[in-house]
């Protein structure tokens, strides 16, 4: 790890903790992070400030790379019309972020390589011009941060571009009994991700592209990992330039050892959000769209209902695009006077419906329904 801060100090000076830190993504010295586009000068919790013209994506005039434009959804698939709820794809300068590195690293694609090594009986160092020159994919996946909180902004869609990686380890030859995967980062970040789920068949890759552009430096340009299903702290590295096969027994990475600990393997949670009426807004009586979005990856939405005043009533919902992707949501209400407590759940494909019960974020991702209070006149 390179730098001289004190990361402890640092988050007690920033006021941020080590749950606000284990997000999609993480990688480098120090935390900050994006929500949903809100810049400041000064990092605060959920926040970033803007990067410097220094720290721009360097040239690609020597790695020619095809990036295939972001994709029109069918009209049955989107509810991006409707005001207020979250768009399908979240856009690059919205797409939330929390990291490690409070300077972004610079990496050239032309420096740029990924070592496999550990227990593989053929250890390999892949360049970025090998990587390009491999069959690419665009896939829809969408991205958690283990400390989204129940309601919150951790979390967002994209359409990513790159090579699967389960063929690439596989060349690798893994060794019995590897049941971890460390991956590091440029600054040597370590983010430790169960072997099986970038083995088992789900769309696990190298990530070149975001949403129809070059990968921004600020979400792991050249190469990230992108592994659906999984909260990002175990999954999702940015930066990327290290796989060492390992065993959990023998490494602990960086999230795992922290206090609170984090749990080593965190498949994401069925969880929901109301994204329209806004916390303690107020509308007028009459019909009133209530709408958001559903999340359950590698399983899928099948239902979602939201209630009022206690009472559960179906919403209706586009049609699915993938398993790995968030579902939106609508539901329209005859709104009456007064003050009304609005509730959404969501039941996957398997049947499971959200649990009531509420969890905090530690250790491996929170619980219970996203509430608010509406007012009515």
């Amino acid at each position: 790890m390179t730098g001289t801060v004190d990361r402890r100090k640092f988050l007690a000076a920033a006021g941020l903790t080590a749950v606000g830190a284990a997000a999609a993504g993480v990688g480098g010295e120090l935390l900050f992070g994006q929500d949903f586009g809100r810049n400041t000068a000064a990092p605060a919790p959920g926040m970033t400030a803007p990067a410097s013209r220094a720290s721009a994506v360097p040239a690609l005039k020597t790695h020619p790379l095809t990036i295939n434009p972001l994709r029109q959804l069918p009209a049955d698939e989107t509810l991006d019309t409707v005001a207020g709820i979250s768009p399908f794809f979240t856009p690059n300068s919205k797409f939330y972020r929390v990291d490690t590195s409070l300077r972004l690293p610079k990496v050239s694609p032309a420096d740029w390589q990924l070592r496999i090594h550990g227990m593989v009986d053929r250890p390999i160092t892949l360049t970025y011009d090998d990587l390009v020159k491999k069959p690419m994919i665009d896939r829809d996946i969408t991205l958690t941060c283990v400390s989204e909180a129940v309601g919150g902004n951790f979390i967002g869609n994209a359409q990513w571009q790159g090579t699967l990686l389960a063929p690439i380890l596989r060349k690798a030859r893994i060794q019995r009994g590897a049941d971890q995967i460390v991956m590091r980062d440029v600054h040597g970040m370590t983010i430790g991700v169960a072997t099986d789920p970038t083995l088992d068949g789900r769309d696990s890759m190298l990530a070149v592209a975001m949403n129809g552009q070059v990968l921004p430096q600020s979400h792991g340009y050249p190469v990230r990992v992108v592994i659906p299903g999984l909260y990002g702290y175990v999954s999702a590295t940015k930066w990327v330039v290290d796989m060492e096969f390992t065993t959990f027994d023998a490494f602990s990475a960086y999230w795992v050892k922290q206090k609170p600990a984090w749990s080593q393997q965190a498949p994401i949670k069925t969880e929901s959000r109301i994204d329209v009426p806004k916390r303690r807004s107020t509308v007028a009586a009459g019909q009133v769209t209530v709408a958001g979005v559903a999340w359950a990856q590698r399983t899928g939405i099948e239902a979602v209902e939201v209630g009022i005043d206690g009472v559960f009533h179906e919403a209706r919902l586009p049609a699915q695009d993938t398993i790995d992707t968030w579902r939106q949501w609508y539901y329209t209400w005859d709104a009456t006077p007064g003050q009304h407590t609005l509730q959404v759940r969501a039941t996957n494909k398997s049947g499971y419906t959200q649990t009531s019960l509420k969890h905090r974020t530690d250790p491996d991702g929170a619980t219970g329904y996203h509430a608010i209070l509406v007012n009515v006149t």
